[in-house]
């Protein structure tokens, strides 16, 4: 190997698992297809089916073959940067087979040791890392990137984090959260803070809701028994995801895009949510599963994890005091959809009393995440003739333009952690912030007996879900465009 400072590589532990044979050796490709991949840059697969070197290369060529746009050139000079290495990853022989691979003294690699395995291996895979002596920094970088979830609610969440300060540095730790790596969802910031023509209004004396939604259209196929053990859609999508989008949509205007000044401004918003009155946990909160959940292969009989949950937040500071924020997400939903709805506050003065044009539909700013990556806000304007009616229209904007190749988040993600960017990943008390959050609404669930509420495979959810709003004027955005006004829950 070449004995230069910049020599680096990626260590894929679980390189044959889902997450890697799908996302992450996908995103690695087209990095180096792009030209983003130092020459020097090499991938090692880790994991415990019995590759040698010859195997492993066969295997991904076949698999980006089938997976991504292929140019043989580009796949062949990339093939060429694979390396693979089996073993248990509780065996201490293996982790000192992998300290020979990446070398010592003045040939050590920077390292990027990616944890792409399951929640309960965190910390022996550090452990191990740690005992090999493979995460000092004597002569190289080393950084370590953690999955989701980090914890599996408040007080696991600390443990973890207590473990892996026994061996790391909070700055070599990147939890990685890919839903703020889409390109959709970083766009968030710069409507935020490049667009004057928002910023006057976007506060609570304009803004009467906001509501956040993630639907899916999927079950929990293939991963039944994990999810049921250790998900469920409030830890699945809200405590990580959906806070996310939150936070960046509520955030004050960071001094600068420095990872430090971006990531304190989504603290504050997360400490300031309002604690959820678990006495009135019915008013604030919604859990309910799909029909037939529970026929699902691997799911624990009478199990209360909930598919679909719906909450209301309150955040607490200047300039959202009062403001509801409705998060939801579902799966086996109508359709597939991320979005931001943002409700804006009617006239103060009705003008048109006594005309076709009584009642006018409030204004909206609909920001579309998947799979629309659209910007839309309606109106409301009077139809042509010589009666006094008005009708919503629509001001559309595809981000994207025709051609434009959309990257995906991992590939940004990974690039990130090559040049040491931290800004989408997070931080520790983040983490932290977001289970404070859910973690007294799921404490109160664990202790209801009585089961979630059901609901059909195909609706938008529970008829129930609506109650939360607690205004007969308010309810559930479905879609974008001016047909988006709800249709009732099924």
């Amino acid at each position: 190997m070449s004995c230069t400072t910049e020599s680096h590589a990626y260590v894929i532990f679980g390189a044959t698992g889902n997450l890697a044979t799908v996302k992450l050796l996908p995103a690695l490709y087209q990095l180096h297809c792009l030209g983003y991949l130092a020459p020097d840059v090499k991938i090692l697969g880790c994991g415990r089916t019995p590759h040698d070197r010859a195997g492993w290369r066969d295997a991904v060529r076949q698999l980006l073959a089938t997976t991504a746009s292929v140019a043989p050139n580009c796949l062949d000079e990339f093939i060429m940067r694979l390396d693979y290495l089996p073993g248990s990853l509780q065996d201490a022989a293996f982790y000192q087979t992998l300290a020979g691979w990446v070398g010592s003294g003045e040939c050590a690699r920077n390292v990027i040791f990616y944890l792409s395995v399951s929640p309960e291996l965190y910390v022996p895979v550090t452990v191990g890392l740690a005992t090999a002596g493979l995460l000092a920094e004597d002569n190289g970088w080393r950084r370590v990137v953690v999955e989701k979830p980090f914890g599996h609610d408040l007080q696991s969440a600390r443990d973890l984090q207590h473990e892996l300060n026994t061996h790391l540095g909070e700055e070599q730790i990147y939890r990685i959260d890919h839903y703020v790596g889409k390109e959709s969802v970083q766009n968030l910031l710069v409507l935020r803070f490049a667009n004057m023509i928002l910023e006057p209004l976007w506060n609570r004396h304009y803004i009467d809701h906001v509501q956040i939604t993630h639907a899916e259209t999927v079950g929990v196929d293939g991963r039944a028994s994990y999810y049921d053990r250790h998900g469920g859609a409030t830890r699945d999508m809200i405590q990580s995801h959906l806070l996310q989008v939150l936070a960046l949509l509520a955030m004050e205007p960071p001094v600068s895009l420095e990872a430090e000044s971006l990531r304190d401004e989504k603290v504050k918003v997360l400490r300031s949510i309002r604690p959820v009155d678990v006495t009135q946990l019915a008013s604030h909160a919604v859990r309910a599963q799909y029909a037939g959940y529970h026929q699902e292969a691997g799911i624990t009989p009478g199990s209360h994890t909930e598919t679909y949950a719906a909450l209301k937040l309150h955040i607490d500071n200047w300039r959202w005091r009062d403001v509801p924020f409705y998060l939801r997400t579902g799966k086996c939903l109508k359709e597939r959809r991320s979005m931001v709805a943002v409700r804006f506050r009617e006239p103060p003065m009705q003008l048109f009393q006594g005309t076709g044009a009584a009642s006018v539909h409030p204004n909206w700013l609909l920001i579309g995440i998947q799979p629309d990556d659209v910007v839309q806000i309606e109106i409301s304007a009077k139809v042509p003739g010589a009666e006094t009616r008005t009708r919503q229209i629509v001001m559309d904007a595809t981000v994207g333009n025709p051609g434009e190749r959309k990257a995906d988040a991992y590939e940004d993600l990974l690039l990130d952690v090559i040049e040491g960017n931290r800004s989408l990943f997070l931080r520790y008390d983040e983490v932290k912030a977001a289970w404070n959050v859910v973690d007294p609404v799921m404490r109160a669930w664990e202790e209801d007996e009585q089961p979630p509420l059901q609901y059909p495979v195909g609706s938008w959810g529970p008829k129930a879900a609506g109650q939360i709003f607690g205004r007969a004027d308010q309810e559930w955005r479905q879609d974008l465009g001016c047909n988006g006004k709800a249709d009732g829950e099924a």
